[in-house]
């Protein structure tokens, strides 16, 4: 999801942003624009109206400016905006990538933003060299999403092994018991997790990655199967999208982010059209199981951070905004739109709906990557990526692990 371009872009770049963003301006101290990217549609309308109209209206003289940007952009564009004269003032970034940022010296420190009442998780992701850059915005969690319309009389698994085993039993031609594209690195990890592997461990200075280990060939191993298996999805594909072959009746279980749900829900014919009326009418989740009966797998806790750029024309107005997403009228805005927010008192307004309990369940198992910045170079480089879609294809998944250790390895110790 993210290349290695993000350190350093060339003029090509930087010539490709000039125009594109609004940040900047012709700002003076009686009034001036303050521009907030935002990634993809997560945020609700709702919260982005309250951004504004809140702002605005403590900020006389002053507009804000919401756009939408791609996880694409993150990775593209972001560090030469962030560079330019012309930068955002407010970003949203994932908590994987906010420590390569900081290392930049693209976001100014958050000194007197108190981290308490926020999920501890991202406020990690978000320290930097023990300083805060960044605020925790909301998480996010992979559950397993089916319709009872499909499932049927099958029972809902309560291990890893039955997961695996009745997505087996589930495929057929045309739907797959468990929808993994090879290049869904995300819902890899859990299977590595589970069996006592690890991405990358500090030993030492140095880092020792594990996708080798004992665990993480068995965890492999056992994706492998599915791959082969259980699932349909191309063994090159990525997890874009994938409310399609969901409403298309082409899954008995699918394990996404738990947002997708609004996905899924969209009428058919929405911008992004969902399955409202037909297998979104009666759409059920679970907490992915773990290896024993009563326990979770472990799950990437993902997420995203949102920091004020080094080069805001107007820092104190753009802390201003960020505040105002931080803030308990805000957060609660992005909980009730299913969003596990940052502040966790305002978890108590995620919607009382099986979904979103199920993804509190299986957050309360999560892991991060590893805290380095970098991590952000392993990601853009794609190996992880390129190995699974080897492991897809047949390879033989021990060497496959080895190989991704030693790039791993040299990324991160370098």
């Amino acid at each position: 999801m993210r290349k290695l371009g993000i350190v350093a872009l060339g003029a090509a770049a930087a010539l490709t942003l000039a125009g594109c963003s609004t940040g900047g301006g012709n700002e003076s101290a009686d009034g001036g624009d303050i521009t907030v990217w935002v990634v993809g549609s997560d945020t609700p309308e709702d919260a982005r109206a309250y951004l504004k109209e809140t702002f605005e209206s403590e900020n006389d003289g002053w507009t804000l400016t919401v756009e939408e940007k791609t996880w694409a952009d993150v990775s593209d564009t972001y560090a030469a905006a962030l560079q330019s004269n012309d930068s955002p003032d407010v970003v949203e970034v994932g908590n994987t990538q906010t420590a390569s940022f900081a290392d930049q010296g693209l976001f100014l420190p958050l000194d007197d933003f108190a981290t308490d009442d926020y999920l501890p998780g991202l406020v990690e992701s978000a320290t930097y060299d023990e300083e805060l850059y960044a605020a925790p915005y909301y998480a996010g969690g992979r559950i397993v999403f089916y319709s009872q319309q499909i499932l049927g009389d099958t029972p809902v698994p309560t291990t890893l092994d039955e997961y695996v085993a009745t997505g087996k039993e589930r495929r057929t031609d045309t739907v797959s018991g468990i929808w993994a594209p090879g290049r869904d690195w995300y819902n890899a990890l859990p299977y590595v997790w589970s069996h006592g592997g690890f991405i990358a461990e500090k030993d030492g200075e140095e880092w020792k990655a594990g996708f080798s280990s004992e665990g993480g060939v068995e965890g492999l191993t056992q994706l492998q199967d599915v791959y082969l298996n259980a699932s349909n999805a191309p063994k090159d594909g990525d997890e874009t999208d994938p409310q399609v072959p969901f409403c298309a009746g082409e899954d008995v279980f699918l394990s996404a982010p738990a947002w997708v749900q609004w996905s899924i829900t969209a009428p058919a014919d929405a911008e992004a059209p969902g399955c409202a009326d037909t297998y979104g009418s009666d759409l059920k989740a679970f907490a992915l199981p773990g290896l024993e009966a009563g326990e979770t797998a472990p799950i990437f806790a993902g997420g995203s951070n949102i920091a004020v750029a080094t080069k805001s024309a107007n820092p104190e107005q753009a802390r201003a905004a960020l505040d105002i997403m931080a803030s308990a009228g805000y957060q609660d805005l992005l909980a009730a739109g299913g969003l596990t927010p940052g502040l966790t008192a305002s978890a108590a307004n995620l919607p009382d709906t099986e979904i979103a309990k199920a993804q509190a369940v299986a957050l309360e198992n999560s892991k991060v990557t590893p805290t380095t910045p970098k991590w952000a170079e392993v990601e853009a480089a794609q190996i992880i990526q390129e190995a699974l879609v080897k492991i897809a294809q047949g390879g033989d998944v021990a060497a496959i692990a080895a190989d991704l250790d030693a790039q791993i390895e040299e990324i991160l110790n370098s």
